[in-house]
């Protein structure tokens, strides 16, 4: 059964790519760089390599000039990196790429998201090999470090001259599967803030009932976020045209502190991880924490593992010529749209920071949502319509 797609050379090149082990948390980009080299030079397109942060960090960029070089560009993004395997917890080799008889190809990064860089290149192989010219220039970036933030990536990436170079006008990025008909559209993330409470207090002996501990400070901070984060589940239960990504979430990570059970400790860490909604106030949000800080007892520091800020949303109407060509492609195919906010965090963030607007879509739906999960996978038939689907995406946007 499986002959069908062992012989499709999309599949092929798919399958090539997903067993090169770009794995965090030492990912060798050399070999990525290596197979691009080898697409690139197939599609009689132009690659160079940036490096925006160091030689361990690549960016690759492929391009297809346009016929009108004056006007913004086109950014189809993907990531080489993968996020860890625990092989034991794996049916299959995780960097196997092994397809069984249904058509499912197991391999980290399947879903996430080798699949959408090759999907672009497959996509790309059809227009050229049906003698298609565009108006914009078409550029295909392979960007290094997502999976952890995008900071020896995208991040810094944006703002190099190599990038302002590309003039780009608009970016496509990865999205998320759906197990439903429909297809998720993001145009927007919400601002990832890793918040510590550096918690300082009287230290002592345990038999004591000192004044102003850290853990009579701590289970006051501990009690107002949480109770924030309780407002947010009632919100988002009570109303369910909302998402997860529509509301801001609230997670207590880490708790650090103490020697042993009779020493009471002078210091104490709570750690937080904090996805704050579109519709945030964050300079309001950030005094509320201080003031949350003096009314537990002062003598409370908050740092930050990251703040980023509020970045506007992509337009998903009429106002932005982008979305009408995105949109106009999905309408004649018939695919099933849901725009919302996303749930993590993508290097689009970086995107949409400076300025240019940016969708998140991945062309996989009636497929459960596996990444970073175990036996990660992909059907064969999902993917190649994936590249369809991109085809006629890519030629819209680029003759917008």
């Amino acid at each position: 059964m499986s002959n069908k797609w062992e012989t499709n050379e999309e599949i092929q090149y798919f399958r090539e790519y997903l067993r090169i082990p770009s794995v965090h948390p030492k990912p060798n980009y050399t070999p990525c760089v290596d197979f691009l080299r080898k697409q690139a030079e197939s599609l009689g397109m132009q690659m160079r390599i940036h490096y925006p942060v160091n030689k361990d960090n690549p960016v690759v960029v492929l391009s297809w000039p346009g016929s009108d070089t004056s006007l913004p560009a086109i950014l189809l993004n993907s990531h080489m990196d993968v996020v860890p395997v625990f092989p034991d917890s794996w049916k299959h080799e995780p960097f196997g790429a092994e397809m069984d008889e249904e058509g499912r190809i197991f391999a980290r990064g399947a879903q996430d998201m080798k699949c959408v860089g090759m999907q672009y290149l497959g996509a790309l192989r059809k227009l050229k090999m049906s003698g298609k010219q565009f108006k914009r220039t078409i550029y295909v970036s392979f960007v290094a470090d997502e999976e952890m933030g995008g900071g020896l990536g995208m991040r810094e990436f944006v703002n190099t001259s190599d990038f302002k170079s590309l003039n780009i006008g608009f970016s496509l990025d990865e999205g998320l599967a759906s197990p439903t008909e429909e297809f998720p559209v993001f145009y927007a993330e919400r601002s990832v803030w890793r918040i510590y409470f550096n918690i300082n207090g009287n230290a002592g002996h345990g038999s004591l009932l000192l004044k102003n501990t850290v853990g009579e400070k701590a289970n006051y901070i501990l009690h107002k976020m949480m109770s924030m984060r309780e407002q947010q589940v009632r919100r988002l239960e009570n109303n369910p045209e909302l998402t997860i990504g529509d509301v801001t979430t609230i997670n207590l990570t880490q708790v650090r502190g103490g020697v042993q059970s009779n020493v009471v400790p002078p210091t104490m860490v709570l750690g937080f991880d904090v996805r704050l909604a579109l519709d945030v106030d964050q300079k309001e949000f950030e005094e509320q924490l201080h003031k949350w800080c003096e009314e537990a007892g002062g003598d409370i520091d908050l740092t930050y593992d990251q703040k980023r800020p509020r970045v506007p949303p992509t337009a998903v109407d009429d106002t932005n010529p982008y979305w009408v060509a995105f949109k106009g492609a999905t309408d004649e195919l018939g695919l099933k749209l849901k725009p919302q906010i996303f749930t993590g965090g993508t290097d689009s963030r970086y995107i949409r920071q400076v300025g240019i607007p940016a969708l998140g879509f991945s062309p996989m739906n009636n497929t459960p949502v596996l990444l970073h999960d175990h036996d990660e996978f992909l059907h064969a038939d999902v993917y190649l319509r994936g590249i369809d689907i991109y085809e006629k995406i890519i030629e819209n946007l680029a003759n917008c």
